[in-house]
């Protein structure tokens, strides 16, 4: 018979090590699936300065991760590297099944985050943490007084070109059509900002540079053109900023859990529409996806499955 534990959590990022973090410190029988690398999107973040209690200086995803992950083992979490192929949230006992075998609980915690959709160029990942972003709010401090490019049309891609602003000394929005489809509440305030611009018709080929963001070819999409764009010889590079979408980790979810637009809809508690079943980070419909509101996401996350557990018994 397999071990049937108190909780497993699917995820080792922000929200799913914290949540493995609070139930092993609450002393419950604790498992953390990760199908890859710990960390999730902060794992390729260079560097950060808003989390709070953090290093001050030289503090990066893999490094405030590496604690984390530290921090959950300590307290008793057991930890399996695996791929979940299919679960099972129905009734007192939960079923999940990876590649390596069967995983057993009396709660599950999803914490299987959500990635933002590419931009789709050459050499994208090489840049990644280089000058190519996803996140204004992580890494707009770092681009102060730099020019910055902004792939994307929609409300998320203006609001965060405008917030940019605030740092940078241009922002340039990049759009592959004629016209924006942000609100026009929201068109108005970015065309009326003198440091805002626009590159319509207009996708990203190739990203470029050395050891960081230099150059980068765009491309016509009406003409086919091609435009090589280089950063100012004083900078010496630029950011790029893609803000097309995210998309959450959860179709292995689909027709079980209530969604909206993919993400899983929970209370103020982390409660799904199942009980015993809990999702905690950026996998769930939320205002703010940030490595604090994860974390925040994950402790209740557990606390509640302790209250679940206590009530079954």
């Amino acid at each position: 018979m397999s071990k049937i534990y108190d909780v497993i959590v699917m995820g080792a990022g922000p929200a799913g090590l914290t949540a493995g973090l609070y139930a092993g410190r609450s002393r419950l029988d604790t498992l953390i699936i990760e199908k890859g690398q710990d960390g999730g999107q902060i794992a390729i973040t260079n560097e950060i300065e808003n989390y709070p209690g953090q290093q001050m200086e030289g503090e990066t995803g893999p490094s405030l991760i590496a604690r984390m992950t530290e921090q959950a083992k300590k307290f008793g979490a057991e930890r399996v590297g695996d791929v979940i192929k299919s679960v099972d949230l129905g009734g007192d006992v939960k079923k999940l099944t990876g590649n390596k075998g069967e995983y057993l609980a009396k709660t599950v915690i999803l914490a299987t985050g959500a990635f933002p959709r590419p931009i789709g160029c050459k050499n994208e990942a090489k840049y990644m943490g280089k000058g190519i972003s996803y996140c204004a709010t992580c890494d707009a401090a770092f681009f102060e007084d730099f020019e910055v490019y902004v792939v994307g049309g929609g409300d998320a891609a203006v609001e965060e070109a405008m917030y940019l602003a605030k740092f940078a000394r241009k922002v340039t929005v990049i759009h592959r059509r004629d016209e924006l489809r942000a609100a026009k509440s929201i068109q108005e305030k970015a065309f009326a900002n003198p440091k805002m611009n626009f590159m319509w018709d207009t996708v990203v080929d190739e990203a470029d540079g050395d050891e960081i963001l230099s150059k980068m070819i765009v491309r016509n999409t009406k003409t086919g053109e091609l435009t090589t764009i280089e950063a100012d010889e004083e900078d010496g590079m630029f950011g790029l900023f893609g803000f097309i979408g995210l998309l959450p980790n959860t179709k292995l979810f689909e027709g079980l859990l209530d969604m909206e637009n993919g993400y899983i809809k929970t209370d103020d508690n982390m409660h799904t529409n199942l009980p015993g079943v809990f999702a905690a980070g950026d996998l769930r419909v939320k205002s703010l996806r940030q490595v604090v509101t994860a974390a925040a996401d994950g402790a209740i996350a557990a606390m509640q499955a302790e209250h679940y557990i206590a009530n079954l018994k």
